[in-house]
């Protein structure tokens, strides 16, 4: 499925990827509003939020934008999230995916945004 086309916008923001305690609770600096994924597992607490959100002192990967790939998608589609993470691979672009009921959500470092963007419209994807 990586011959699909896609449609994908560029969130705004600047984003974080925290790594907290597997037994922390979800921090007071976390939005409610806007794109946030909260996480957890045995191992960690991982949020992904507004950069500008998340203090100093907390333990992140920093400075990612987003691409958000416009659904719905249905749950039978497969290769969605290959289609847009095998190009930027080639690329060597690195990602951190982020995966909703609705979509998929790709974050690429805001230095990697223009050249993502490139790779991914020649590989066939729209990108607004």
């Amino acid at each position: 499925m990586r011959n699909v086309q896609l449609t994908l916008s560029v969130l705004d923001d600047l984003f974080s990827v925290c790594r907290l305690a597997p037994d922390a609770g979800i921090p007071h600096w976390v939005p409610t509003e806007g794109f946030i994924s909260v996480t957890r597992t045995a191992d960690e607490l991982s949020i992904v939020c507004q950069s500008d959100s998340v203090p100093e002192t907390v333990w992140a990967e920093r400075d990612f934008r987003v691409l958000k790939i416009e659904g719905p998608l249905d749950f039978s589609l497969t290769g969605i999230l290959l289609a847009v993470a095998g190009p930027l691979a080639e690329a060597g672009i690195s990602i951190f995916a982020v995966s909703t009921y609705d979509t998929d959500y790709v974050l690429v470092k805001k230095n990697d945004l223009k050249k993502a963007v490139s790779v991914l419209q020649l590989s066939g994807h729209t990108v607004g």
